[in-house]
């Protein structure tokens, strides 16, 4: 199988089908597999997809293909030639707006999505926009989260704003992406190089992930003498963890905060834990 796109939705079902048996290659034009990730968390999954025989192409976009009553052969612009039994195009969605009526009534639009303030308003007063017509990321519970964000603005409770940025994002392949918050090339552009600090924990340390035998590590990233600012994992079920770094990323948490609470031993939160440790200068299992 060729499948056209390495975003999340891409290595997704690379990584089921690889489950499955079949032979997978991957073609994706930026410069690396899940490139919305920070790019430490992109090297290590690429090492995982190597190591499961997942083949894939970046830096390099698809030109052409032709198929038979067998296969289908797809042409890079570099001259790579694939052949395969089935191309799966996993480029990204747009929104399905057409017809509904929003240019009708003046609802302010660009390329078929909706256009809203940071508290989800409309250019129409009275008319909100929720999920996945709004621009951003595409994920099920940002929709949630919209709706409750709404119907606790018509009640006038003043709900807070959740950026984008501060939205959890997993990517559900194995090994799995967590991630929230600041990357660490983001945050050096925000805040500067000087003022940002930045502690990678390997999950070799980690007793609960030697028994689930998985490789990865947890990456945190603060402003100096001030709050995480963001948290990047990636191994088997870190999807899991990232509750507890969403909770840090959101509340402006120092690490000096985190580090008196205990995580219960032994369970792969331990390594959330001990990061948290690291970074607010008392390592526990790490240098």
């Amino acid at each position: 199988m060729i499948i056209l796109g390495g975003g999340v939705i891409g290595v997704e079902f690379s990584s089921v089908w690889r489950s499955f048996g079949a032979e997978v290659t991957i073609v994706e034009g930026l410069p690396r597999l899940v490139p919305a990730e920070d790019e430490s968390i992109s090297k290590q999954f690429e090492r995982a997809f190597r190591k499961r025989g997942i083949n894939f192409h970046t830096g390099v976009r698809f030109q052409s293909a032709t198929q038979d009553d067998n296969t289908v052969t797809v042409t890079l612009d570099n001259g790579t030639v694939e052949t395969a039994d089935l191309l799966l195009v996993a480029v990204g969605r747009g929104p399905k707006t057409d017809g509904m009526g929003f240019e009708a009534v003046g609802v302010a639009m660009d390329r078929g999505y909706v256009l809203t303030d940071e508290r989800l308003r409309t250019n129409i007063p009275g008319v909100f926009a929720v999920g996945d017509i709004v621009p951003g990321i595409q994920l099920a519970h940002r929709g949630f989260q919209h709706g409750i964000f709404v119907a606790e603005e018509l009640a006038g409770l003043n709900p807070m704003v959740v950026s984008d940025r501060n939205i959890p994002k997993v990517t559900y392949s194995e090994p799995e992406v967590a991630s929230v918050g600041y990357s660490e090339h983001a945050a050096k552009e925000e805040f500067g190089e000087a003022d940002i600090a930045v502690y990678d924990y390997n999950l070799a340390g980690n007793g609960k992930s030697h028994i689930l035998e998985t490789a990865g590590s947890i990456k945190v990233i603060r402003q100096m003498d001030g709050p995480v600012l963001g948290v990047h994992m990636i191994g088997a079920r870190v999807g899991e963890l990232i509750g507890e770094a969403q909770l840090a990323v959101n509340w402006d948490a120092h690490p000096e905060d985190i580090a008196p609470l205990l995580h219960a031993h032994p369970t792969q939160n331990e390594a959330l834990g001990e990061a948290f440790l690291a970074i607010a200068g008392k390592p526990l299992h790490a240098l």
